[in-house]
């Protein structure tokens, strides 16, 4: 089963731990991390459903090139990492 896997700084504002779960894509994989945890889906994706601007999915290491319907394909042993980008000064 793919692991999902957030930044700490996302799980400090809501539950979000690290989850396996079943999964052909990226969108299959969070959408089931998302009924475990409903908080955690507005953080990540907006109300169109599309990975929001500031948030960048990893599989494996390498970025996924649909963020709008997270069609890329993962396996059972893939990781997804989401990571919340961090701005300030």
């Amino acid at each position: 089963m793919p692991t999902v896997q957030f930044t700490a700084n996302l799980a400090s504002q809501t539950a979000a731990p690290i989850c396996q779960v079943e999964g052909a894509t990226v969108r299959e994989a969070l959408y089931a991390v998302f009924a475990q945890h409903p908080t955690l889906r507005s953080y990540v994706l907006d109300d169109q459903g599309a990975v929001r601007q500031h948030v960048v999915v990893f599989v494996d290491g390498t970025a996924i090139i649909d963020r709008p319907k997270q069609t890329d394909a993962v396996r059972p042993d893939t990781e997804i990492f989401v990571m919340q980008a961090l701005s300030g000064g």
